[in-house]
């Protein structure tokens, strides 16, 4: 597995496609859209190659390293170990399911939609396969391109301020991240010959005070991406105003490169200050973990409302994250993925039903069940895993940390287990509210579920109940990347790394610390 270069082959795949895609017959919508599916098949089909390959005990793999920018220490360099494995395999599932799922999206301009989808997903998994900090800001703000093209030109009245908004945000984030990123180059020149490579860097002696500094740059720049309170209020507009595959990859996507920062860059170069700055990082989660769930009640725009659980969601990757335990870390990069799958199915399910009904309101769907079961069945599971449901995949991940925060300070995780009380509350009345009820003459004439509609999101159920029951092949990757973590902060960890069998015991295990 040495020397092919598997990771610039995963990145080009898409990335020559979006090039592509434009050029081909506009008078023929059908085949720009069937160009756009066998690429990001092909995508995925090299991600599952490179899987195949990993060794899961083997650290950083693949590695690439090129001289870019020979002066400033900048190196076109990539590589992948569990968390960036995962994310990069969410990733290139979810990009042909979008496309499939959402067929009509983008029918007025077929070709820029699937050159924009496409190209998100280049970059996207440029960003998590980037092991030199000057690439990884390249392609961190390069996603911003695309992503607000298609939040942009394609959804419903309202999405141009909706994109700016996001484009704001997004920027100002990425400016401050600028700044740190500069900084770096300065403590490395200082001590030698300046480098940009994560390898080179986490072995720099920086001081307290310039590290902190530098990872408050960092730490607020993923803050936004991810999103987490105080700076969320792009979230919410936005999936409001883009179409839902648009949405899946903003916030199932693009938003999960904020908590991959937190651990490869806060955690990884900046260990001293992510454990000084962890009590202000688990009050903003908690905070997050609270209002997000708190305001979603209040929705009545569905794709709105889903939105604003995904504030709440991020809040519990956070906290996990900065509890600094195998169970909160673990429980972290499993969020991430079982999280994409959830929120991916519920967003496309959602989609179907506006496509139908012509809205998104929650108040106008009454009685949809009995019309659609199919339709309903689909909204149900994705809900389910919503909320965790034990027996779908979001649970074992939300257990995790959970258990991780009671053993920080018991009464953080109680505040955090109100999150999963207000998830049931969200999720159950808007299932009410839209499926359940008497039927209106107008829905008695819904259509249910199409074979493609439901062939689009089977795989994500079939996820969602498969490493709901058996996650052991996540669990697999993400313990050892845990462990190295954990061991560079240097935080001594009592618990046992997390193995799929240990789940329920760890439900009765005192505390320990």
């Amino acid at each position: 597995m040495g020397e092919f270069p598997w990771l610039t082959v995963l990145i080009a795949v898409p990335l020559v496609g979006a090039v592509v895609a434009p050029f081909l017959p506009k008078t023929n919508p059908v085949l720009v859209k069937q160009f756009g599916v066998a690429v990001a098949v092909l995508t995925l089909a090299v991600g599952v190659a490179i899987a195949a390959q990993y060794d899961v005990d083997g650290g950083m793999q693949l590695t690439e390293t090129h001289t870019w920018i020979e002066a400033f220490g900048v190196h076109y360099a990539l590589g992948v170990d569990g968390l960036g494995l995962l994310l990069i395999l969410l990733t290139a599932l979810l990009v042909p399911i979008v496309l499939v799922a959402g067929w009509h999206e983008g029918d007025e301009r077929p070709a820029a939609f699937v050159a924009w989808t496409l190209a998100l997903e280049g970059l996207s998994l440029a960003v998590f396969a980037a092991t030199d900090v000057f690439l990884f800001y390249v392609v961190f703000e390069a996603t911003l391109i695309p992503a607000y093209f298609l939040i942009g030109g394609f959804g419903r009245a309202g999405r141009s301020a909706a994109a700016l908004k996001f484009l704001m945000f997004q920027l100002g984030g990425g400016l401050v991240l600028l700044g740190s990123v500069v900084g770096l180059y300065v403590v490395s020149a200082d001590q030698g010959t300046p480098s940009y490579l994560l390898s080179d860097l986490s072995e720099l002696d920086i001081s307290t005070e310039a590290g902190r500094w530098l990872f408050a740059g960092f730490f607020i720049a993923f803050a936004v991406k991810a999103p987490l309170f105080p700076v969320h209020t792009w979230l919410a507009d936005t999936t409001e105003k883009a179409t839902p595959g648009t949405s899946v990859l903003l916030v199932c996507v693009l938003d999960k490169i904020g908590t991959f920062g937190m651990l490869r860059f806060c955690l990884g170069l900046f260990p001293e200050a992510s454990q000084w700055a962890t009590p202000v990082v688990v009050v903003l989660a908690l905070i997050s973990i609270v209002y997000g769930a708190f305001v979603a009640i209040g929705q009545d725009d569905v794709l709105r409302l889903i939105g604003l659980t995904s504030l709440s969601h991020f809040g519990f990757i956070t906290l996990g994250i900065f509890v600094f335990s195998t169970q909160g870390g673990s429980g972290s990069i499993l969020y991430m993925v079982n999280h994409g799958l959830g929120t991916a199915a519920l967003f496309l399910v959602a989609g179907y039903l506006i496509r139908r009904r012509g809205t998104s309101l929650i108040s106008e769907m009454g009685g949809l069940e009995k019309a659609t079961p199919v339709l309903a069945g689909l909204f149900l599971v994705a809900g389910l895993a919503t909320l965790g449901l034990p027996g779908l995949s979001p649970f074992v991940s939300e257990f995790l940390v959970i258990i991780a925060a009671f053993d920080y300070q018991w009464y953080v995780g109680a505040v955090a287990v109100t999150g999963i009380v207000l998830a049931a509350i969200y999720v159950l009345w808007m299932y009410q509210r839209t499926m359940t009820g008497p039927t209106a003459p107008a829905v008695e004439g819904t259509r249910d579920a199409s074979v493609r509609e439901v062939a689009a999101v089977a795989p994500l159920m079939a996820a969602l109940v498969l490493f709901g029951f058996y996650p052991a092949p996540l669990l697999d990757v993400a313990n050892p990347a845990v462990e190295s973590l954990l061991v560079h902060v240097g935080v001594s960890d009592d618990e046992p790394t997390v193995q799929p069998g240990d789940v329920p015991a760890h439900a009765e295990a005192e505390e320990t610390h």
